[in-house]
């Protein structure tokens, strides 16, 4: 049941991008923002006054359909601006940030709870929120003009659907970064009961999850500089053959160690294992945005949501699977890896 406080947050960072993208295309990036930004700040309130664990769920379902205007019209704010290997530099910029805050995130929360309840948590959240609904006001730009926009019918939302669905390259890489973020986003999902419960950390469990997570930020951040000099083609089909065989790799040390290898070798493989992802991430958005910036609102909230969907449906299965061993993670990673290294075979694109 914990881990269905971080699923319907994902749940409705799914379903809500379906709705913000379009409308971003038709009102403007920034009006799109505001409104999520306010109904996150809705989800927040209602989770940190709820009197029980259904409001809290409730409110945090509020929480991601909100979360996924920012999240969405943010992609397609950047693919505004920019377009392959350099739209691929700017996003692993972003994900640098993005990783970042789970190193500080945990450790925040822990302080926050020593002189505070839970509920102060949520309230974080929205002063943390409306900080950022001001400075965005206040720094940022509208990127999509007047004469760019398209009216938010169905018929036009309806079109612009099927061109996303239509785009071969646009599709195989929503699984495949639906792939990959399941298989992490099932790791995010169990990473308490693993360190605190099986390796019986406790309240340590923070400073091995910020140590996991620099590796993958330290990869975005150097594959912001290497995508300009190798492109994102190559970096991505690359880190995802690295990660595939790293995956069957861990597989192996977890059956030889009977589900429960030592805390040392099971964080070095992670380590590994993250870096490979820090570079995808930065990679597999920016080939699926690629070939439609004329839609890229809606191409954002339809490559979000499904590839967000799928990652979270995966990663339940794979963490309701836990049974106090690392074979469902190890399988998981493995078996997604390769699922994903035999999807990007099936296209055969120019690098840039």
């Amino acid at each position: 049941d914990i881990q269905l406080v971080l699923s319907l947050l994902f749940i409705g960072l799914a379903f809500g991008q379906l709705f913000w993208g379009p409308l971003s295309d038709s009102s403007g990036r920034k009006p799109a923002m505001y409104m999520g930004f306010a109904l996150f700040i809705v989800g927040s309130l209602l989770s940190m006054v709820a009197g029980n664990f259904f409001l809290m769920l409730a409110g945090r379902f509020l929480q991601g359909i909100g979360a996924a205007g920012p999240r969405t019209v943010a992609v397609a704010l950047i693919r505004d601006r920019f377009h392959g290997s350099e739209m691929a530099k700017v996003m692993s910029f972003i994900m640098t940030v993005f990783i970042l805050v789970p190193i500080f995130a945990p450790a925040l929360g822990q302080l926050i709870l020593l002189f505070a309840g839970w509920r102060a948590i949520y309230g974080s959240f929205v002063l943390l929120a409306m900080m950022i609904l001001v400075w965005l006001g206040l720094r940022q730009a509208e990127t999509l003009p007047g004469t760019s926009r398209r009216p938010f019918t169905l018929l036009n939302i309806g079109a612009a659907f099927r061109e996303v669905l239509g785009s071969r390259v646009a599709m195989v890489y929503t699984l495949v970064a639906a792939c990959i973020f399941g298989a992490f986003l099932s790791y995010l999902n169990t990473s308490q009961q693993i360190f605190q419960q099986q390796y019986g950390l406790g309240t340590q469990f923070p400073l091995y999850f910020a140590f996991l997570a620099i590796a993958v930020g330290v990869a975005s951040l150097l594959n912001s500089q290497m995508v300009m000099r190798f492109g994102m083609h190559t970096l991505a089909n690359l880190a995802l053959l690295l990660m595939t065989i790293l995956s069957w790799l861990f597989l192996l040390v977890v059956w030889l160690a009977g589900g429960h290898p030592a805390l040392w070798l099971f964080m070095l493989l992670c380590l590994a294992l993250f870096f490979c992802l820090g570079v995808l991430f930065g990679n597999l958005n920016s080939i699926a945005m690629e070939p439609l910036g004329h839609v890229a609102g809606t191409a954002a909230a339809v490559i979000g949501s499904f590839s967000t969907l799928m990652a979270v449906i995966l990663s339940f299965i794979i963490g309701q699977a836990y049974d106090g061993t690392l074979y469902p993670m190890a399988m998981g990673f493995a078996i997604l890896g390769s699922i994903s290294l035999v999807l990007t075979r099936k296209v055969d694109l120019p690098d840039n």
